[in-house]
């Protein structure tokens, strides 16, 4: 009788309903571990393989930070790295998919950021605590390079959309890396995508792209040697820049060559947010030498004591050897968790 009722269902139907349990449980399993699979695959996308080693971690040459000191070995698993910045376009899918909104363009809660600022810091007029963003201009004159708000200018109305301000626009920077990205919007999008930050470790192993003590993602040839390596600013900043490599501010991803892993745009364009927390110190102490260490459990950064700052790597357009050298493997800095700027981006990773 079985048999008959099956013969009379329709075929699709039959091809389950005539199994047994164990091994519809089996297909079924089989089916959604295909999907996950295929999941993975499409994250993949544009990603590549870095293999696992051991990183030699630290400053290279005489350019180097004191936080960059002392230089240790990490051993690093292998994992799966975006081969670009996150675009313009790949952060308009996220946009589109949530409807997320980013800090720059959420208003301000002034008692959450004079959190972040020294004791007694005077509140601005209602009319600057406007949604907004840090957006770099250029000075009229050589300046002393020891104070960024020459430079910098809280901008109403810049947001990742409108990257120079409220008149300006992404139509023509679709493949251009996204930026006035705070460090809560990027963990937004990496969870959305099934990825995450690169730890530190992570994205200096990945920069140096195989090669072990060189300065820069490329090797060991001066940055201003030859042809142009990566967009940085070539000229006396923040004043003049001669833009040899052809860009005033960010430039499109794969403009330069790869590094050995072919990773684009590991020195240069924008800086690239991590994982960790910044530690001035972190190199001195013994975890720094963990395997696969995610940094340290909170900030410490003497120079700005109140600012709570995530990792930043890789440097902008706006660096050059007089100012930051921030193109270099080894440079590390600290970022605001809650700011935006407009030389400042991210990619993710994804374990193997």
């Amino acid at each position: 009788m079985r048999r008959v009722v099956c013969l009379l269902i329709p075929i699709l139907v039959l091809s389950v309903g005539c199994i047994s349990s164990d091994e519809s449980k089996k297909l079924n399993s089989e089916i959604k571990n295909s999907d996950e699979r295929q999941a993975i695959n499409n994250q993949k996308i544009d990603m590549v393989l870095i293999p696992g080693g051991v990183l030699n971690m630290g400053g290279d040459n005489e350019q180097a930070d004191p936080n960059e000191f002392p230089k240790h070995k990490v051993a690093v698993n292998g994992f799966w790295m975006d081969e670009t910045e996150v675009t313009n376009a790949q952060f308009s899918e996220f946009i589109k998919a949530t409807k997320y909104l980013t800090i720059a363009e959420r208003p301000i809660d002034w008692e959450a950021m004079e959190k972040d600022l020294p004791p007694n810091t005077p509140k601005p007029p209602d009319s600057l605590l406007q949604p907004g963003a840090l957006v770099f201009r250029s000075t009229n004159q050589p300046v002393p390079l020891n104070n960024p708000a020459l430079w910098w200018y809280w901008t109403i109305g810049a947001n990742w959309q409108h990257p120079d301000g409220p008149d300006s626009g992404i139509q023509d920077k679709m493949n251009h890396p996204v930026v006035h990205i705070a460090w809560e919007d990027v963990t937004a999008y990496a969870e959305w995508a099934g990825k995450r930050l690169p730890t530190e470790a992570e994205w200096e192993w990945a920069s140096r792209g195989g090669l072990e003590d060189q300065t820069y993602p490329w090797g060991g040839e001066d940055v201003n040697a030859g042809k142009p390596k990566a967009n940085f600013w070539q000229g006396l900043f923040p004043f003049e820049n001669n833009l040899k490599d052809g860009h005033q501010t960010t430039s499109p991803v794969k403009s330069f060559p790869p590094n050995g892993y072919g990773l684009y745009d590991m020195a240069g364009n924008v800086w690239e947010w991590c994982y960790d927390w910044f530690d001035f110190d972190y190199y001195k102490k013994s975890e720094a030498v963990q395997a696969n260490n995610k940094g340290p459990t909170k900030a410490f950064n003497p120079r700005m004591p109140y600012q709570q700052e995530k990792i930043i790597r890789g440097g902008s357009f706006l660096c050059n050897d007089d100012y930051c050298s921030g193109y270099r493997n080894a440079r590390r800095m600290g970022s605001s968790i809650d700011t935006g700027l407009s030389h400042t981006g991210f990619r993710c990773v994804l374990a193997d």
